[in-house]
This record gives C-alpha cells, structure tokens and sequence, in this order.
C-alpha cells in the first residue's frame, strides 16, 4: 500500500489505518483478544503499517494487545495513540505518555495526539499551553515523533498551534458524517495537517450489514449513535445504501470498502477503519488500491448528502 506523509513531518502512513477502540472491549460487545491479534497481524500482512489507539480504549488494555501483537515488527509500524481529556496537565501527559510507551512495548510513539480538548467530558479545565509544553518536551526528548489532536474545533487547532507543530487532526469523518469539511478541513489543508478520520465506516453502518430493523445488543455503545438511534436518519441512511450498493458493484467492491475508498479520496484524509476479525482487515486494506474516478466521487457524494444535510453541526456522534 502506497504511504503518505504525516502532516509535515517525514513518518509515513498507510491512508487506510486500524483502528483498535474496539481491541479495548470496554462499550464494545462480542471482542475477542485473539481475534483482534489475528487481525492487527492480518492488516499488517495486508500492506496497513498505521494503527491507532489510545489510553482510554479499556484503560490501556487496546494498546496492550496491540504492542504484543507488533513487537516484533516495530521497526516497520507506525503508532498513534492518544492522552484522554482528563490526564492533560504537565505531569499528567508525561506520565500518561511513560505509560503508553511500556503497554506498547516501544520506547517512541510516531504520534501522540489530545484524545479530546480540555473540559470534555466533565475534565478539568487545563490551559491548552501547558498540555502543548508536555508534549513538546516529550518530543524533545524522543519519546513522541510528532502531535495531534483529535475532536478538536478550527479555533482549537489554532489555539494549540501557536504553542507547536500539529501534524494532525482526527475528527468523526465518514460519507455519513461530514461537519468536519466545513470548517476544520480548510484549515488543515491550508496547513498541510493530515486528517484521520475515525468512524469512518460510520460505526458500519457503511459496511451494510445492519437492516431496517437491526437491535443492538445491551452495553454496545453504538446504539446511542444519532445515525442509529434516530429513526428519520436511519431510514435515510438505508436509502442511501440501497443506492449506492450499484457503484459497489461496478467496481467489483463491498459498500465498505466503496466508502474507504472515497474517504481516502478527500483532501489530507485517511480513513481509521476498526474491525472484530482477520478478514474484516484484509478487507479494508484492499479499499487503498480501488480507483474511483471524478464522476464516481461526485455520485457518492450526492448520495451521501441525502444523509447529512438533515444531521445538525454538532460533531458529536453519540448522544451519551
């Protein structure tokens, strides 16, 4: 699979990456630790070398599975993990940092990114020039090769780059999901910071595999989503598929790896795909090697709008 720059730094990766919130188990149903192993090797195997994760994907327990998964392979994978909105003060960040590093079994991380902005989620309010200075003397130190930010409006990249170098942004993004094109991707572009777009098969919606009447079992999370849990939207969302299924065809691919492929299509954008199994990740790998043509992208797009023009601006996906 043909590599990227991150932001404008010389780490390369993959446009399709995996996700691992799912390896965390926590508000996840029906995850297994070796069949999520088998997976991270698989979309290695696959031609993936980027994969994301984060301190808060069951305490630690995602980026557990995957440095034994990787360990021995490192040197030929790309991390991106992630400090949660209540670890952002100085000494918080380095040690929530010292922490990732010994779960991932490495003594870098390639990207270390702000999991939410501070005051999410009830956190303290830290003043994000405090946060960028930890981050930066990690850097210094070796320790992180780049940062990040994720869930983060315009105004706030802004705000935390006047305190240092931000390569990358990783917003809720996904045919289904766009609010990040009106005001965060200007800004990214002009400032050649990559987009990593998480949710980007819209928690699979995307894949087709959920009909009209689908029930979620008690504790996945994803029965609290908007494109879910509002009826309006969701009817839409399965018109939307019915006609996108005929592109899916014509080019010989799943409704899922249609959707990756026109994801990885937009400016700065790569799609984070998360997956239960091996094949779900040989699967989305093939997404980086499907060519969609302009007439294609403008149709996908059209389609996709019938979805997102009735959602609000709030990015948000879930109403917890």
């Amino acid at each position: 699979m043909k590599t990227r720059p991150l932001g404008n730094t010389d780490i390369q990766i993959t446009p399709i990456i995996m996700g691992t919130w799912q390896a965390g188990k926590n508000m996840w149903v029906g995850i297994d630790d070796d069949e999520i192993t088998k997976a991270v090797r698989a979309a290695f195997d696959a031609g993936i070398t980027t994969f994301d994760t984060a301190e808060q994907y069951g305490e630690g327990h995602s980026e557990t599975i995957l440095g034994a998964a990787l360990a021995d392979v490192r040197d030929r994978v790309v991390y991106a993990t992630k400090v949660f909105a209540n670890h952002l003060k100085y000494d918080q960040v380095i040690s929530s940092c010292e922490g990732c590093l010994k779960r991932l079994k490495t003594d870098y991380i390639d990207l270390y990114q702000i999991h939410w902005p501070s005051g999410s989620w009830g956190s303290e309010i830290v003043p994000i020039e405090e946060t960028m200075r930890a981050l930066n003397d990690l850097k210094e130190q070796g320790k992180i090769r780049a940062i990040g930010v994720s869930n983060f409006s315009r105004e706030q990249i802004a705000e935390a780059a006047q305190f240092g170098s931000i390569d990358s942004l990783q917003p809720p993004y996904s045919l289904f999901w766009r609010q990040v094109e009106k005001n965060e991707m200007p800004y990214c572009v002009e400032h050649n910071i990559s987009i990593l777009a998480y949710s980007s098969l819209a928690q699979g919606l995307l894949t087709g595999k959920f009909g009209r009447d689908h029930k979620f079992e008690e504790g996945d999370h994803r029965s609290k989503n908007k494109l879910f849990a509002n009826r309006d939207n969701y009817e839409r969302v399965q018109t939307a598929l019915d006609r996108l299924r005929p592109i899916a065809d014509r080019h010989q691919c799943s409704l899922a790896q249609l959707a990756l492929a026109w994801l990885i299509a937009q400016p700065q954008t790569h799609a984070i795909a998360g997956v239960r199994n091996a094949s779900q990740a040989v699967d989305n790998a093939k997404a980086g090697s499907i060519e969609l043509s302009s007439e294609d992208l403008k149709e996908i797009d059209a389609i996709g709008r019938t979805v997102t023009d009735s959602l609000d601006d709030n990015p948000v996906m879930w109403s917890f």
